[in-house]
């Protein structure tokens, strides 16, 4: 072969493979994922309105005595003591009360002495009264002698009394059984009528109070179960008391006071989280890892033809043992990506495989 020709074979053999190249099927994407499917399913799923609470006293018992500028002698509880009704929890020292209860013990003796001689010479007067020995005047003074008596008696009696009522207050008794929460006495104190010594949790009984927003306070009634979690993670179950009847005007929220029989490692003063069982609710669900956030909404993938995902936004509502309530994005039988959803875009082709187990 010349030289001079050489050019030309290469030149027809460069057209001849491009021609191939063009008439050639485009390859065929690859997958990109292999990810697991589900349908959509329909069940039942509970209701449930999940709030945060405060943990309170049912009712809170502020204790004090009724006497001013008296000592503490001795105080009988401690923080978390439990105590029965009419228990003694602080004594004061009540050695003057004593005395003035003497005192007026021996008031009274006096006037029932005074009465007795009164009444014996009422009745010597309306004697000479009737035999007309004595004037009338002097036997109407003998007779009202013993009124007298009588009101001076009544006036020494309530005397004593109120004097055993006042050594009775130096004793401060627990007006219900329940469990000491705060103490804020020491003896020797001089203590005033009225100031808050100790604090007492009626019965030993919590509650749990928790702000709800309109829109589902409206959906709890008394009676609703509710369901919390201690700070050492163990459940705690409660049922709703009462619900308040009116709102606050600024919060538009209100509260739920629930009940607590057994509230485990809760205390008073802790603010824990729970949800407000309502009922069961037919829903149409997917699990879970099917749904996947981006800039603040909730999407899933649903598989189409040829194996590509589209990107679908969906509305959720009630979540329940690992699946979630779609209310709106989702038509037919569609299926959704569960596996591996949270690495797909819009328009990927995927390769779909058995779910795993577990």
């Amino acid at each position: 072969m010349t030289r001079s020709r050489l050019p030309a074979l290469l030149l027809a053999s460069t057209l001849l493979l491009g021609a191939c190249a063009e008439n050639a099927p485009a390859p065929e994407a690859t997958p990109s994922l292999t990810v697991s499917v589900a349908t959509p399913t329909q069940q039942s799923l509970p209701q449930r309105v999940t709030a945060s609470g405060s943990i309170a006293a049912w009712e809170p018992m502020a204790l004090g005595v009724e006497l001013s500028g008296q000592r503490v002698a001795e105080v009988l509880v401690e923080v978390g003591d439990v105590v029965t009704k009419d228990q003694p929890l602080l004594r004061l020292d009540d050695r003057s009360l004593r005395m003035e209860l003497r005192q007026a013990e021996a008031a009274m003796a006096q006037a029932e002495a005074g009465l007795a001689v009164a009444s014996a010479n009422a009745e010597r007067g309306r004697q000479l009264k009737r035999e007309q020995l004595i004037a009338d005047s002097e036997a109407d003074q003998l007779i009202s002698g013993e009124l007298t008596a009588q009101a001076q008696r009544q006036t020494a009696a309530a005397q004593r009394d109120n004097a055993r009522l006042r050594l009775g207050f130096a004793t401060l008794r627990a007006p219900a059984g329940g469990v000491v929460s705060r103490r804020m006495v020491q003896p020797g104190q001089v203590v005033a009528a009225g100031t808050e010594l100790l604090t007492l949790i009626r019965d030993g009984r919590l509650e749990w109070r928790a702000e709800l927003p309109e829109r589902d306070l409206i959906r709890v009634t008394p009676g609703v179960a509710v369901e919390l979690r201690g700070p050492d993670g163990a459940a705690v179950a409660g049922t709703v008391r009462a619900v308040s009847p009116a709102l606050d005007a600024q919060s538009r929220t209100g509260v739920v006071y629930a009940d607590l029989p057994a509230p485990g490692a809760l205390r008073a003063g802790m603010y824990a989280p729970g949800d407000l069982v309502l009922g069961d609710l037919p829903a149409r669900t997917v699990p879970d890892q099917a749904i996947v956030e981006r800039d603040g909404y909730r999407y899933v993938f649903v598989l189409g033809e040829g194996d590509v995902v589209s990107q679908r936004r969906v509305e959720l509502g009630v979540r329940h043992g690992g699946v979630v309530q779609v209310r709106e994005g989702l038509q037919g039988d569609e299926q959704v990506v569960v596996e591996g959803a949270g690495f797909l875009a819009d328009g990927d082709r995927v390769r779909v495989v058995p779910a795993t187990e577990g």
